[in-house]
């Protein structure tokens, strides 16, 4: 390993988008140092920030507040010292392997023979030697990320910035991938002095990182900074390994609220509005029957991704669904049942939907929906208008995402309808008042 020179400093930055009454803090008050010689991962749900922190540190965006140091000195601009790997392949297809890695080479202004000769050494240390004249569309999903890695790492950056990278992977994929960068990066095969990852996956950060900067979201914000001290390579099943995971689950997880803050606000009234869960029915269905086949009252979240072979942010978003409806508990990392979430699980179809109704017309933000939808002309109202209202609380795309949420589980409720040809939502009960 190499000295643990501070080469990064973070200081009170703050991201807030919008402007007026339509502001959204994305990331708020965040401190952070990264010295040279560290793998750092920032680990959180999505929706925390992390991506917009990573583009801030490599410059590719400017805070709201705050300031960005690399080696003492203010970031102004992009950090010509880091590279990124983006979670898709970013890969230029007219382009072949070769000239996609040659590509940053020539950015640089380097000259051609030293482009081909440096391009080449790197495919061959990134496994992809003999695949200079592929084209992307020939490679698999694995291969075609190796390309983006040989890419960043072909300006020998001192940061390499990585953003979700094996999260468009398929599982045996992904793991391949960790293994290799990790045996660059142990080997000092690579010139980096520091990495810098941004993952939602739990186990991805303990088995890759010297540190996990854990995030909170609403707005993101660093909860946690954990040393992780165990020798490589790393192994799953030890006892150590899994209560380091243990112990994220636990900080991620959080502990189920009384109603008044766990159910949170609705739009336009005082107090953060609870962002539904991106959660589909039937996910959520399976994760609550799944819960009452096991025999012991609480449930390990961990051991229950491990078993069941779901990634870290699934369970924790299917555990925040069923905390906000009242079908489960969470408490350090544990999960249980409520009698209405065994009752649910036990329940025949038209049961459960009665049972779901019930539940989301007690939270806030289906409150002020079906608000909005009574007081309206014949119980109906278009789509861009209930998304132009969302936006007063959160940015365009999750307004839309949030929108999407409400009406899918309405649907199910059968309290909500939606014409897709007029882009309208409506109650259910006014379907019959239509008709006649």
């Amino acid at each position: 390993m190499k000295n643990e020179k501070l080469l990064l400093e973070v200081k009170n930055v703050s991201q807030i988008y919008g402007s007026g009454t339509r502001k959204f803090t994305a990331i708020e008050n965040i401190n952070l140092t990264l010295q040279e010689g560290v793998f750092v991962s920032l680990l959180g749900p999505s929706g925390c920030g992390k991506s917009t922190l990573l583009r801030i540190i490599t410059g590719l965006q400017k805070p709201t507040e705050g300031q960005v140091l690399y080696r003492g000195m203010q970031l102004q601009g992009v950090n010509p010292h880091a590279s990124i790997v983006f979670q898709t392949f970013a890969l230029f297809p007219w382009l072949n392997v070769q000239e996609n890695v040659e590509l940053a080479l020539k950015v640089k202004g380097i000259p051609s023979e030293q482009r081909t000769k440096h391009s080449v050494e790197l495919l061959d240390r990134v496994g992809l030697d003999g695949f200079e004249n592929a084209f992307p569309r020939e490679l698999s999903g694995g291969m075609r990320q190796k390309v983006g890695f040989a890419r960043a790492m072909a300006v020998e950056p001192e940061l390499l910035c990585l953003d979700e990278p094996f999260s468009a992977l398929d599982v045996l994929s992904a793991e391949t991938l960790r293994g290799e960068l990790l045996e660059l990066w142990l080997s000092g095969s690579i010139p980096t002095l520091a990495i810098l990852m941004v993952s939602h996956n739990i186990e991805e950060a303990v088995l890759m990182s010297d540190r996990i900067v854990v995030m909170d979201k609403n707005p993101g914000r660093i909860i946690a900074d954990i040393k992780i001290d165990l020798a490589h390579p790393r192994a799953r099943k030890s006892p150590e390994f899994q209560h380091i995971v243990d112990q994220v689950y636990a900080l991620l997880a959080g502990q189920t609220q009384p109603d008044a803050l766990e159910l949170g606000s609705a739009p336009g009234e005082p107090g953060p509005t609870r962002r539904l869960p991106q959660m589909a029915i039937s996910d959520l269905s399976g994760f609550l029957e799944m819960l009452n086949d096991i025999p012991e009252q609480k449930t390990d979240l961990f051991r229950l991704a491990e078993g069941s072979n779901m990634d870290s942010d699934y369970i924790l978003r299917l555990a925040d669904a069923a905390e906000l409806l009242g079908f489960a508990k969470v408490t350090k990392g544990d999960v249980e049942l409520t009698p209405l979430g065994e009752t649910f699980a036990e329940a025949r179809i038209l049961a459960r939907k009665e049972i779901f109704a019930t539940r989301i017309r007690r939270i806030p933000f289906f409150q002020w929906l079906l608000t909005m939808l009574r007081a309206s002309d014949r119980q109906r109202i278009k789509w861009d208008v209930v998304q132009a209202a969302l936006e007063l609380e959160f940015p365009p795309d999750e307004a839309e995402r949030q929108l999407d949420i409400a009406v899918d589980w309405g649907r199910y409720a059968e309290i909500l309808a939606y014409d897709d040809g007029d882009g309208v939502i409506f109650l259910e009960s006014a379907t019959a008042t239509v008709a006649n």
